[in-house]
């Protein structure tokens, strides 16, 4: 693998494939920031590209092997590219050392005193902003890196010193297999990414090599809840602190309560660390207790933090966007955004949503890819009937091409068949339409899903 000397990145020349991604993106300005000269391309531009070009980044569109500026030392790429994507194949035509992005990130790590990674199939981002929320408010400078924009950072990247880098972790394609963390977090284990992964066996090994890459002086923090946790920890050599409900568990929040906007308070036990912790949250529903029960045994590990400075930045935290994020109303309609496209993500949101004001429950689903849909049919259609009234839209393919013969339409006939108040529809401006004849006054309306579902709530919320 291309070793990046980072005493002499002003004398580097880094090409990034698929610059635009929302972590790419964040490596770019890291390496703008260092000195490195960046080039890059990407399909079309967007916010996150035309902050780097003013930050001095040269940018093609789209992607061709003309981008390749003749001086580059080094080609970074995302899992997404292809093997016969025009600007890989140049690269290779012309012998340049290639990193995935998750090999350049790995190597990023390693420049830092205590780099954080926190991985799990639901809640990364989510716990990576709460740790780097609590972090700040006690004063200190962490580098972080989300799959999501959190505004107090203004965006998903943050540089800042090189003590603290606290950063999310994916599995998909084993990408988190070429960090080197001192402190991990493994928060849930569940079956996804089935288009790489063969079955809930393969995602569980994965998870376990990923545990077993924390040297003996490090921490790995994981759920007790998960099924059959001991096969995931049995023989580590690093410390092993756990959080959850299970009785066991060394941080347990015990005597949850909600108010009126499904936002806990409860007590965190703390194990063998000194005193609980009362806690109150700034972002509704249980599922986000866990996640600060994560984040606080990930800062109690990290160093020496008040509680009362701990207790300030979790109540503080709004979360970050497009998690249960109320994004305005129509008509006395409160239009909610959220990313969750899981069945365990889309009954924590409904679940959150049923604590919420509201009168009746619409959640607009647009399923991502379809060998998820595939994979978890059943599994959709029960958590969906949880809201009053759900509506479909196609599926979102991102980087799949075959529909495995699945479709939205089905989806919604074995909801029916459940019992679920459902309707499919084919286009944006039929749902829309349809949305605004029925909605009334006093429902929550949830846009839901990892596409480009987000859109019909925006367009909603123009006329109100």
């Amino acid at each position: 693998m291309y070793k990046i000397r980072f005493e002499n990145l002003g004398s580097l020349a880094i090409h990034f494939i698929g610059i635009g991604g929302i972590s790419m993106s964040g490596l770019a300005e890291l390496m703008l920031h260092e000195g490195a000269s960046v080039s890059g391309s990407d399909t079309a531009p967007s916010e996150l590209t035309e902050k780097l070009a003013r930050a001095g980044a040269r940018i093609g569109y789209p992607q061709k092997a003309a981008n390749i500026p003749e001086e580059t030392d080094v080609i970074v790429a995302t899992a997404a590219i292809g093997p016969d994507n025009l600007e890989l194949v140049e690269a290779k035509k012309r012998g340049l050392p290639l990193l995935t992005r998750a090999e350049l990130l790995g190597q990023v790590m390693s420049c830092y005193h205590l780099p954080i990674a926190v991985s799990g199939t639901h809640g990364k981002t989510t716990t990576t902003s709460m740790i780097s929320m609590i972090l700040l408010e006690a004063g200190l400078d962490p580098t972080v890196s989300l799959g999501g924009n959190l505004a107090p950072l203004g965006g998903n990247f943050r540089i800042g010193s090189e003590d603290y880098f606290v950063m999310e972790a994916c599995e998909y394609k084993n990408s988190f297999l070429s960090f080197c963390p001192r402190i991990a977090l493994i928060l849930n284990v569940d079956a996804d990414h089935l288009d790489f992964f063969k079955d809930i066996e393969d995602i569980r090994s994965s998870f376990r090599k990923f545990a077993d890459k924390l040297p003996p002086e490090g921490t790995l923090i994981i759920s007790r809840d998960i099924d059959r946790f001991e096969e995931l920890i049995s023989g580590l050599s690093c410390r092993i602190v756990t959080f959850g409900v299970h009785p066991d568990a060394d941080y347990r929040p015990e005597q949850i309560s909600y108010d009126e906007l499904a936002r806990a308070s409860f007590v965190l036990k703390r194990g063998s660390h000194a005193g609980e912790l009362r806690l109150s949250l700034g972002v509704p529903g249980r599922h986000n207790v866990l996640n600060a029960a994560a984040a606080v045994a990930a800062i109690d590990q990290a160093g020496s933090i008040p509680d009362d400075r701990i207790q300030a930045a979790l109540l503080s935290f709004s979360g970050t966007d497009r998690r249960f994020q109320k994004k305005g109303s129509f008509g006395g309609v409160t239009v909610i955004d959220d990313y969750s496209h899981h069945p365990t993500e889309i009954r924590a949101a409904l679940t959150t949503a049923a604590n919420y004001p509201h009168r009746r429950i619409w959640c607009v689903f647009q399923p991502h890819t379809y060998s998820r849909t595939k994979a978890l049919f059943h599994d959709f259609a029960e958590a969906l009937c949880l809201a009053d009234e759900i509506v479909l839209a196609d599926i979102y393919a991102a980087r799949e091409t075959d529909d495995l013969g699945i479709s939205s339409k089905l989806l919604a006939e074995e909801v029916s068949r459940l019992g679920g108040s459902c309707r499919y529809f084919p286009s944006f401006e039929e749902i829309e339409n349809f949305l605004r004849a029925n909605c009334v006054n006093g429902d929550l309306l949830i846009t839901m899903g990892a596409g480009n579902i987000t859109k019909l709530g925006d367009s909603l919320l123009q006329t109100r």
